[in-house]
């Protein structure tokens, strides 16, 4: 008979906070990495310790008498000492998000700045991530993205909020409630425009994931009238060029050549709308020779 393989014991860790990516859905997306890590940490912390502790059941990691720290938003200023003295301590810490990974909408955020502060070792055990699972299946530009987290639950904080990212010149991506899928799309239509190409992801690597695409009003329309179920990712493309009102630039143009010259006053208007400058200085000569006329 050939013998049984035996799973290998993971080398011991250097001292260190170690932020362990996690699934955002099926248990098998972990990396052989985050395994190991999580095998051979001092101390395990968590966002949420039985999610955690099913995950290592799951792909047969035993706790053992290591210690298990619930570490979250609600607790996290009294947690975060006794982590940083085990750090100080010389142990090796594992802090896992509940899905994906730690410091991307995350409580880690403070407990990794604090360990940078006091000079103790920060590693990234890199994985699933909802953002960049998002942007794969979303069919929209990639080669620049803003992660703008979760929009203001409230009606006028959050189409502030949008002002603010109208003009980014990138896909944008947020994290959204599925309660507030249809209130978030109305007011996106409204501030960033119609007709700007959308996607709306739910269930990311999931038995019932679904990615939707289209406009920002198709996608309003769609979900006007339903909450999808599941956790859910928005992304929605950067805004296209802006087309100038021809009676404005005439007026502007106008008003530039009656304290500037030709030239001055083309590239002046061309830049305050985003033209073409030779474009404008042709149509500056135009009504320059009007003038004369």
């Amino acid at each position: 008979m050939e013998p049984a393989l035996r799973k290998p014991i993971p080398a011991p860790l250097a001292p260190g906070l170690y932020l362990v990516a996690t699934p955002i859905g099926a248990a098998r997306d972990i990396t052989l990495r985050a395994l190991d890590t999580l095998a051979a940490a001092d101390v395990l912390a968590a966002e949420d310790t039985r999610t955690l502790r099913h995950l290592m059941e799951i792909h047969g990691i035993a706790l053992g008498d290591r210690p298990l720290v619930a570490y979250h938003d609600h607790n996290g200023a009294q947690i975060r000492p006794r982590l940083l003295r085990d750090l100080a301590q010389g142990r090796s810490i594992a802090y896992a998000s509940e899905a994906g990974t730690p410091l991307v909408a995350d409580p880690g955020y403070q407990l990794a700045r604090a360990a940078i502060a006091e000079g103790h070792p920060v590693h990234a055990v890199p994985g699933a991530s909802a953002v960049l699972a998002a942007l794969t299946v979303a069919g929209l530009p990639t080669d620049r993205f803003l992660f703008a987290g979760f929009l203001p639950p409230q009606t006028a904080a959050r189409r502030k909020a949008l002002e603010d990212l109208s003009a980014v010149p990138a896909t944008l991506v947020f994290y959204e409630s599925p309660r507030r899928v249809g209130e978030t799309l109305g007011d996106m239509v409204s501030i960033l425009g119609s007709l700007r190409g959308a996607a709306v992801c739910r269930e990311l690597t999931k038995r019932f994931e679904e990615t939707r695409r289209g406009t920002l009003a198709d996608l309003a329309d769609h979900f006007a009238t339903q909450d999808p179920r599941g956790e859910v990712v928005i992304l929605v493309d950067r805004a296209g060029p802006a087309v100038a009102d021809p009676a404005a630039v005439t007026a502007a143009l106008q008003a530039a050549l009656g304290r500037l010259r030709v030239r001055e006053a083309s590239v002046e208007v061309a830049d305050r709308f985003g033209l073409p400058r030779r474009a404008v200085y042709q149509q500056a000569l135009t009504l320059v020779d009007r003038t004369d006329d």
